[in-house]
């Protein structure tokens, strides 16, 4: 089962759609549901009770939960919302709050939602559905946290294991990471061990724009996905024009078992505003959602090396980009 979000972010509200997938990539719709606006992400989580559930993160300042039926059907649970008492430092992009994201904790206990308006990483504790806050992470003011990849070095998960919690802001251009512990009151606490701009040591350009960031399957390399930059020309992909196209970055480093970072590769995107990428299952394939491009690029990835290669394959798409993933 496929769940979808449309942000709906020029209409009043959003939407929540559940599909069914087939081998030969069909969907066929089972449900679709009016939600309030700008779900812009989601994670579905369960616990003891047998009850699964889908957290939705909105971008206009919210959260709801949508406790998940049989055969891809769904039922609206709960709803949060969120205000700033004053605006961040950044006022265009920070006068409301901007839920940006929703994961799981490697215990599967918490889920935690960056919030690009409020400098917060809001954490948050379930049960049969429900979420209740709990203390959140305060991150730089003026940076706006925006997406986060949790990293286990030896490939544990527990609360008495080393977790890190990896940070990419959109306004401040940085990697932050903090060391997760499991505080016996409850909810989660954070310690930062270790910050980098998301150009590593080169020099980052005026106006880029942090987006995504996830980390290799085998657990070893960090890919950070950069908008607004155009550090790169290539090719045309139509070979009837001459003209090179701009793109974007990705950005690729080592991961630490202390937290920090080693800067590895920064690499072309393939085009306009990389909002999202995925890596394959055996890590040596990237799909790039490029947004103002309007195309996925899928590129060459060395499972042993970590760093990106030339594009193998591209497809052009209706709209913009926001998403790709992997049915595999």
């Amino acid at each position: 089962t496929l769940y979808c979000m449309d942000e709906g972010l020029t209409v009043p509200n959003g939407s929540l759609s559940s599909y069914h997938t087939f081998p030969d990539g069909l969907l066929t719709q089972i449900q679709k549901a009016v939600t309030i606006s700008s779900p812009v992400s989601g994670v579905i989580f369960g616990d003891a009770s047998g009850q699964r559930a889908i957290a939705l993160a909105h971008y206009t300042g919210a959260v709801s939960s949508w406790a998940l039926g049989e055969n891809g059907t769904f039922e609206f649970l709960q709803e949060i919302t969120f205000n700033l008492t004053k605006p961040g430092p950044n006022l265009a992009r920070q006068s409301t709050p901007h839920e940006h994201e929703a994961i799981l904790d490697p215990t599967g206990q918490f889920i935690i939602m960056p919030d690009l308006g409020a400098d917060l990483v809001r954490v948050f504790s379930y049960k049969n559905g429900t979420l209740s806050e709990q203390t959140p992470l305060k991150v730089v003011a003026g940076s706006g946290p925006r997406h986060a990849a949790f990293y286990n070095p030896y490939g544990v998960a527990c609360e008495y294991c080393t977790t890190f919690l990896y940070v990419v802001t959109e306004l401040g251009n940085t990697v932050t990471s903090y060391a997760v512990t499991y505080p016996k009151a409850g909810g989660l606490a954070f310690k930062e061990v270790y910050k980098t701009s998301v150009y590593g040591n080169l020099t980052l350009p005026a106006g880029n724009a942090a987006a995504e960031i996830a980390i290799s399957p085998d657990n070893r390399f960090l890919v950070v996905s950069d908008r607004n930059n155009t550090s790169f020309k290539l090719a045309n992909p139509d070979p009837k024009n001459s003209t090179k196209i701009p793109s974007d970055s990705l950005s690729t480093f080592a991961l630490q078992h202390d937290g920090s970072l080693i800067f590895e590769q920064l690499w072309p995107a393939g085009g306009s505003y990389p909002r999202h990428f995925s890596v394959n299952r055996y890590g040596d394939l990237v799909a790039v959602g490029l947004q103002y491009s309007s195309r996925v690029v899928i590129m060459k990835r060395d499972v042993q090396t970590g760093l990106i290669g030339n594009a193998v394959a591209s497809v052009e798409v209706d709209g913009q980009v926001t998403c790709v993933v992997w049915d595999e």
